[in-house]
C-alpha cells in the first residue's frame, strides 16, 4: 500500500485505507512520511513556547472546556509584564518563538492589548517570532496584529465539513466565516495555520480525508491536528472514548499530510500525550516536526483546560523545557534551538510570489 502512488494519487478510497493502516502498514505509513519529513524539510523539530494567556471567551463551542457557558472555570487574564517574562523564559530556553493563545475576543480592548503586547516582544527578543492564535476577528484587525510584528497565525477549522461544522459549534458560529479568516489572514501575509479534531463526533473517515484535501487547497503553511478528547462540561461530553482509535487515526492523518504536502510545518501537539504517555513522540515519528511546550505560569494552567486529563499541567516551564529535549533526542531527531522555524512551504509560496513579480525574495530563515 505504502508506495509512490502517495505522490501522485489522492483518491478518497486510497486516503481511507491509509488512514485504517495498522500494524505493518501503519509503521510503513508512518516511515514514509518520517523520510519525507527528513528529506524535504530536515530532522529537526523547533520549538513554539505556548502562553496560554487568557481563558476568557465569547464563543459557546460544543467541545470545548473554557466555552463560554462553562461557569466551573475560572477567568483570567495574564497582565504585560506576565506575557513579557513567559517570552524572556522562551529566550532563555532557545525557543525560537512563541505561540499567544486565548479565548476569542472581539473588543477592542483586547485586540488593542495584543497589538501592543506583540509589539513591545518585537522591541525587546527581535530574534523571536510571533504566532497568534486568537479566534476570529476583522481583516482590519489581523492587518494591524501583521503590522505590528506577529508573523503567524493558528486558526484551527476543526472540521472542513460545514454540516459537521454546525454539529460541534452555536449557530451563531459559522464555517463560511472561518474560512473568510483564513483567507484574509493568507492575503494579509501571514504564515498560516490550521488543523483539525480527529476523530470528534459524527466525523467519517472521508471528512478526514477532505480535512488534508482541504489544507492542500487553502495552501496552508502549518498544520495542527490533535484527537477529539471530551471535556466533563460541554455537551458534546461522552464519559467512553476509544483511546487507541483516537491515537492512530491521529498519528495516521499526520503522517498522510505530510506525505500529501511534504513541506508544511506539522506540530506533534500536547492533546496526543492525553492518549499515551509517548504520544508526542510518536506524532514526531510519524512526519511531525513542531512541539509546543508549555510556558503558561503554573498557576493559570488548571483554568485553560480545553479537555479532560490535559498533560504537563503541574510541570514548571523549566522542566517543560527539559522534558521536550530530553524526548526528541531519545527518538534520534534534532532539537533545533534559537531559529525560528520557518515554514518551508511559506518560504516556497513567497518566493515564488516574488520572482513571478520579478522581484527576488531573501529567503533565509
Amino acid at each position: 500500500m505504502v508506495n509512490e502512488t502517495f505522490t501522485s494519487n489522492i483518491s478518497k478510497s486510497w486516503m481511507r485505507e491509509a488512514l485504517t493502516a495498522r500494524g505493518d502498514e501503519q509503521r510503513k505509513l508512518h516511515q514514509r512520511a518520517a523520510d519525507i519529513r527528513d528529506k524535504t524539510v530536515s530532522r529537526a523539530v523547533y520549538f513554539r513556547g505556548l502562553i496560554e494567556f487568557s481563558n476568557k471567551c465569547i464563543n459557546d463551542c460544543l467541545y470545548c472546556g473554557i466555552r463560554k457557558s462553562n461557569n466551573a472555570v475560572k477567568r483570567y487574564m495574564m497582565d504585560k509584564e506576565e506575557i513579557l517574562d513567559a517570552v524572556e523564559f522562551c529566550e532563555r530556553a532557545g525557543y525560537g518563538s512563541v505561540v499567544l493563545q486565548s479565548g476569542e475576543q472581539k473588543n477592542k480592548k483586547f485586540t488593542g492589548l495584543i497589538s501592543s503586547i506583540v509589539g513591545d516582544i518585537k522591541k525587546k527578543f527581535p530574534k523571536i517570532s510571533i504566532t497568534l492564535c486568537v479566534g476570529e476577528q476583522e481583516k482590519s484587525v489581523y492587518q494591524e496584529f501583521f503590522d505590528s510584528g506577529a508573523e503567524r497565525y493558528l486558526l484551527r477549522i476543526e472540521t472542513s465539513n460545514a454540516e459537521h461544522y454546525k454539529k460541534l459549534h452555536p449557530k451563531e458560529m459559522s464555517f463560511s466565516e472561518r474560512y473568510r479568516c483564513l483567507n484574509d489572514l493568507k492575503n494579509i501575509g501571514f504564515q498560516v495555520g490550521t488543523g483539525v479534531m480527529v476523530n470528534a463526533p459524527s466525523q467519517t473517515l472521508d471528512m478526514l480525508a477532505e480535512d488534508i484535501l482541504f489544507f492542500r487547497e487553502i495552501d496552508a503553511d502549518m498544520i495542527g491536528m490533535g484527537p477529539y478528547i471530551p471535556h466533563s462540561k460541554t455537551p458534546l461530553y461522552i464519559t467512553i472514548i476509544n483511546k487507541t482509535e483516537s491515537l492512530n487515526l491521529t498519528l495516521n492523518m499526520i503522517a498522510l499530510t505530510r506525505i500529501m504536502m511534504p513541506d508544511v510545518n506539522i506540530a506533534a501537539t500536547t492533546a496526543l500525550q492525553a492518549l499515551h504517555p509517548k504520544g508526542r513522540e510518536l506524532g514526531l515519528l510519524s512526519g511531525a516536526n513542531v512541539i509546543m511546550p508549555l510556558v503558561t505560569p503554573i498557576h493559570y494552567r488548571n483554568n485553560y483546560v480545553l479537555y479532560d486529563d490535559k498533560p504537563c499541567r503541574n510541570e514548571s516551564s523549566l522542566q517543560c523545557a527539559n522534558c521536550v529535549t530530553e524526548r526528541i533526542y531519545a527518538i534520534d531527531l534534532v532539537p533545533k534551538h534559537r531559529v525560528t522555524g520557518d515554514s518551508l512551504h511559506y518560504i516556497n509560496r513567497i518566493t515564488s510570489h516574488h520572482v513571478n513579480e520579478g522581484k527576488g525574495v531573501d529567503n533565509d530563515s
